[in-house]
């Protein structure tokens, strides 16, 4: 894995470039992306109808045709992790994606909200600031409700078993005339909250998942995590916290009071904007300007149609670090549901006031850093388990949440929040929409 520190710019209160995690090694190479093709592969998983108890219906959807030579197919993908959860024991731990301390993380819905997907001129116009682009010369604007974990017909852009879903298409510019297959159109889109008059576009979701929608609406979430979280270590160790004992009297933390299965509806209220991201697959022959990884935008084709790919990547939230593919623990959640008498479902709202610099359980008991992987993971300290928020600013006792992180609430709102991309791995510059700090 790479380690990466994010790239942040102080506009908008609090915005940042940055890449992450993916199971997806062979993405397409080239200079351009290959066709869509076949207008018959474009398709979607049928949606039900998601109705409230006033009676409000969200709209149906129609997917769209191929726009052909010239024109942009938009999808979405929340690439294989969004199929497959995090497996415990991964298959190749020093590569794939998963809970270093030994949970298993399968999801049953993943849906996200998103709307305003937007093409600018030049989006190269300051190399060193990537906020910065041209003027609007396309948009397409839902809002759509998909349910990621559903996949779609699709090949996703990153490859290895990935799925897309397509959204909209764009075949023109606003005024009618063609794109340029010889420029670069910068590329965005926005994560928004779930509308509450149900005025969106039901991309795939199912009339079972009513509740769901509903769940999002009353608490303005723009993305939603279901599934269940299942402990299925085995050679585990724990770092040292003086005091503590384990079940049977010895030293060290007892984790076996943690409740062994834990459901979640994690949902996050972080409307985000991501600006002029770079392509993650379409320019593999070109460098990136400046620091950036890849070149930024897309650029169509005289041959058929491209697909650009609004890529949720579901692994942000639980990273230990504010760096680069940091590794992923829920043992700092599953310490705040210790005496649950039945299976417990984990909320967001949960860990506020929960302190991400020193992590305690529900009784107040300091948790330690437990390595379920092996060789594979080295804990990042010796004693109580802490996340590293970098450079973006701490203070428990701020009463502004512009100002600095506050909790543990706050950080993993502040890291979910940068899991917006194009094609796989393409770097968007994030202006969060909510109170967050600046910062890295």
């Amino acid at each position: 894995m790479r380690s990466l520190v994010f790239l942040a710019f102080a506009i908008a209160g609090a915005s940042i470039a940055v890449a992450c995690n993916s199971d997806d090694d062979d993405a397409a190479l080239g200079v351009h992306p290959t066709g869509v093709g076949d207008a018959s592969i474009i398709g979607s998983t049928p949606a039900g109808v998601i109705t409230s108890d006033a009676g409000l219906t969200l709209k149906g959807f129609t997917a769209p045709a191929d726009p052909g030579a010239g024109g942009i197919l938009v999808t979405a993908s929340g690439e294989t992790l969004a199929l497959s959860g995090f497996k415990f024991p991964p298959d190749d731990p020093a590569n794939d994606t998963y809970m270093v301390d030994g949970w298993s993380f399968t999801l049953t819905a993943y849906i996200t909200v998103f709307d305003h997907i937007e093409i600018w001129n030049d989006p190269n116009v300051v190399p060193s600031d990537q906020s910065q682009h041209g003027s609007v010369a396309a948009h397409a604007d839902g809002p759509w409700v998909a349910d990621l974990h559903k996949g779609g017909v699709i090949a996703g852009k990153g490859g290895g078993g990935e799925e897309a879903t397509a959204i909209t298409a764009i075949a023109r510019q606003d005024d009618g005339s063609s794109f340029d297959s010889t420029l670069t159109y910068g590329f965005g889109f926005s994560t928004v909250a779930a509308p509450a008059d149900y005025d969106a576009i039901n991309v795939n979701l199912d009339s079972s998942q009513s509740d769901d929608y509903a769940f999002m609406v009353a608490n303005g979430y723009s993305v939603l995590y279901v599934g269940t979280a299942t402990f299925a270590g085995t050679s585990c160790t724990q770092t040292t916290v003086p005091g503590e004992t384990t079940a049977d009297g010895g030293a060290g933390y007892d984790f076996t009071q943690l409740p062994p299965t834990i459901d979640f509806r994690l949902g996050f209220s972080t409307p985000t904007n991501y600006v002029n991201c770079q392509n993650g697959t379409d320019f593999q022959n070109q460098t990136g300007l400046s620091s950036e990884d890849h070149p930024r935008g897309v650029q169509v084709l005289d041959t058929g149609s491209i697909q650009a790919q609004v890529t949720i990547h579901m692994d942000h939230p639980f990273w230990e670090s504010f760096a680069e593919n940091s590794p992923l623990h829920w043992d700092q959640i599953a310490g705040q549901y210790i005496g649950a008498t039945t299976t417990p479902e984990a909320h967001t709202e949960d860990l506020k006031g929960l302190s991400f610099l020193s992590f305690t359980d529900k009784n107040g008991k300091a948790i330690p850093w437990r390595d379920c992987a092996g060789a594979a993971y080295t804990p990042a300290g010796a004693g109580q388990m802490n996340f590293d928020p970098l450079s973006v600013p701490v203070n428990p006792a701020a009463t502004n949440p512009s100002q600095a992180l506050r909790d543990y609430f706050d950080y993993i709102r502040y890291t979910q929040s940068t899991q917006g991309h194009l094609n796989s791995q393409g770097l968007c510059f994030v202006a969060r929409q909510y109170p967050a700090p600046g910062g890295t």
